[in-house]
């Protein structure tokens, strides 16, 4: 009993010693170091920061934005200043800072015109987290809610025009996904399962370029467990849509060799699938945030060489027009 008492209290003694010395080396963790607190005037304090983001120095221009913040709470510039660090931090690839950034300005600030651009740089944040299909597609779920939130919201300008892009390579992701797990099944003997993921390709994201090939799919799938007819169609679908693509090649012999022959023979009349989308991250074709003619202005002092800064070139004022409505292009012919 004695004994066991006391080989109790050593573990006690040990996990404490282990609790202690991680919190030790939890409070060692350096700061990071932060302006010393000089009151300067506002202009120069975002100027300064705009300087440091054109020579690339995120963090010191985060520094000079937080500034801005801390000494001109109320100002006009204290407001921007929050669109600034969330684009540096976002330059920086502190994605989990610029989503905070861009959070706090849309809580502070919903109704203003540059919360647009909170939004939109929110988005691209989630977008350029997205990994291969190969791993989990939950950051790829989170980036598509985010640019569809932006287009919905404001559908004539710049970031909507690129957020549509982005959503074309992001559901060209998951229907890439769906592909890999369907495909998987296939090898497994799952068949059922497979179609199964074959078909979302075909219901959810048929303005992809893995439509023709899961078309093929179901062909194989169908012909497979028996179910002829329904081979037999899908086979036309993509006869119909894709005469050219090299998977209605493989369908139409497939079927052909099962006594299914299509009616429609494979041609190489450059009526192909979609090629598929490559899936970037390009930081300089992201949006850079909004100025005004006060800013720009003040983004030039004389106490600040070289300091025209890059990261506000765009303005509110003009705006594309909204892009049209994408047309599903994926028709089912007419079969007796």
């Amino acid at each position: 009993m004695v004994s066991s008492l006391r080989k109790s209290s050593r573990v006690v003694l040990i996990a404490t010693a282990c609790a202690l010395a991680l919190s030790a080396c939890a409070s060692n963790k350096p700061k990071k170091p932060r302006l010393a607190y000089e009151e300067r005037p506002v202009e120069l304090l975002y100027a300064t920061g705009a300087d440091r983001l054109d020579r690339r120095q995120w963090n010191q221009a985060v520094d000079y934005f937080q500034e801005v913040e801390r000494q001109h709470p109320y100002s006009e510039w204290s407001r921007r200043s929050i669109l600034m660090q969330a684009y540096a931090h976002y330059e920086s690839n502190d994605y989990n800072e610029a989503i905070a950034d861009a959070d706090r300005f849309i809580q502070l600030y919903p109704g203003n015109q540059t919360a647009a651009y909170a939004h939109y740089i929110k988005s691209i944040c989630y977008f350029e987290q997205i990994v291969d299909v190969n791993r989990d597609q939950a950051a790829t779920g989170q980036a598509l809610d985010s640019l569809r939130d932006v287009v919905q919201r404001y559908p004539a300008s710049e970031y909507a025009h690129d957020a549509r892009l982005k959503i074309d390579m992001v559901n060209d992701q998951l229907a890439g996904k769906e592909m890999t797990i369907g495909r998987y099944y296939l090898r497994e003997g799952d068949t059922l399962a497979a179609a199964g993921r074959f078909k979302t390709v075909i219901d959810r994201y048929q303005t992809t370029s893995h439509t023709p090939e899961a078309l093929y799919r179901l062909v194989e799938a169908y012909l497979t467990v028996g179910l002829l007819d329904e081979a037999k169609r899908n086979g036309a679908v993509l006869g119909y849509n894709y005469p050219g693509d090299p998977w209605y090649g493989s369908a139409y012999k497939l079927l052909t060799s099962k006594g299914l022959r299509p009616a429609i023979e494979p041609k190489d009349d450059g009526k192909r699938g979609f090629m598929h989308l490559p899936f970037t991250r390009d930081k300089q074709k992201t949006v850079k945030p909004p100025t005004t003619a006060a800013a720009a202005l003040a983004a030039k002092p004389a106490e600040v060489a070289d300091a025209t800064p890059t990261a506000t070139p765009t303005t509110d004022a003009a705006a594309p027009a909204p892009a049209k409505a994408k047309k599903k292009f994926f028709h089912i012919p007419f079969m007796k």
